[in-house]
């Protein structure tokens, strides 16, 4: 693409971006991308409508400060007022731009409040997935379904194929059912990760001693990714999450064979760490 074609391809995204909501329909970030990506979950759906609504208000605030500024350079310019007025101080404008700031911020807590009590827990679970991050790598337990297990490392730039994704691929995904409330639980035997799906709304951190607690309900089937989102090491950039959506049938028929496939493992993962030495 050209320059020029580039240069317009960016004012229209920026365009897009600042009249709200997302601007790429895919589970991954594309290239150019300036919006979030589209919604795959009720959270994120509304992480999308407090953004919006944020936006809205920037953007207006940012339009009414500007028209004031050059109503104030040509209203008070020198050639205006050759004799500059002495006035320091106005009552009334000081305590309206004192009183309106925290009146915003109050209006705006009560759906900031919502949405983060939304993000964090579901009542009505169905099943739960527990994340235990490593340096560097991820371990998936599925607490329903007999203690299933497995590790999920990146695969190496040398065997991408067709149709992955560099350094967003994992050897195994994380397979979900769709249109189900999950319970994620998160955690970390070594150091703070972060377990993070763009597209699901979510980026909890994982900490050694302690399980955190969120949750997904997938609307659409499809492979979403994800990356460990808190600095972790030399490694950090290379812990993706990636993350498959079945129908309720092929998740029954996945599980089956993933119970065989995973049922001896106890094996420590190698690590990106190990095959690099």
């Amino acid at each position: 693409m050209s320059l020029s074609g580039r240069l317009w391809g960016l004012v229209v995204t920026l365009g897009l971006v600042t009249l709200g909501g997302a601007t790429a329909h895919a589970n991954q970030a594309v290239p150019w991308q300036l919006g979030f990506q589209e919604a795959a979950t009720p959270v994120m759906r509304e992480v999308l409508v407090f953004n919006d609504l944020l936006m809205s208000f920037i953007v207006s605030t940012f339009v009414f400060v500007v028209l004031l500024l050059i109503y104030t350079m040509i209203r008070f310019s020198a050639a205006r007022n050759p004799v500059p007025s002495k006035t320091t101080h106005n009552t009334i404008v000081e305590v309206v731009w004192t009183v309106v700031p925290i009146m915003v911020l109050i209006v705006f807590t009560v759906p900031s409040f919502k949405l983060l009590y939304f993000q964090d827990r579901t009542v009505n679970a169905e099943m739960t997935i527990k994340a235990i991050g490593h340096q560097w790598y991820w371990t998936y337990e599925y607490s329903d379904h007999d203690g299933l297990t497995f590790d999920a490392l990146i695969i190496a730039d040398d065997e991408i194929v067709a149709g992955q994704s560099r350094l967003l691929e994992t050897d195994n995904r994380l397979i979900v059912p769709v249109g189900t409330n999950i319970r994620l639980l998160t955690t970390a035997d070594d150091v703070i990760h972060a377990w993070g799906v763009p597209a699901f709304g979510i980026k909890i951190d994982s900490v050694p001693g302690r399980v955190n607690e969120t949750w997904f309900h997938v609307e659409r089937e499809g492979v979403y990714y994800g990356q460990c989102s808190e600095l972790c090491g030399v490694y950090h950039g290379f812990m993706p999450i990636t993350v498959e959506v079945l129908s309720k049938d092929a998740f029954a028929a996945w599980l089956v064979k993933a119970k065989e496939e995973f049922a001896g493992l106890g094996a420590p993962a190698t690590t990106v760490a190990d095959s690099a030495s």
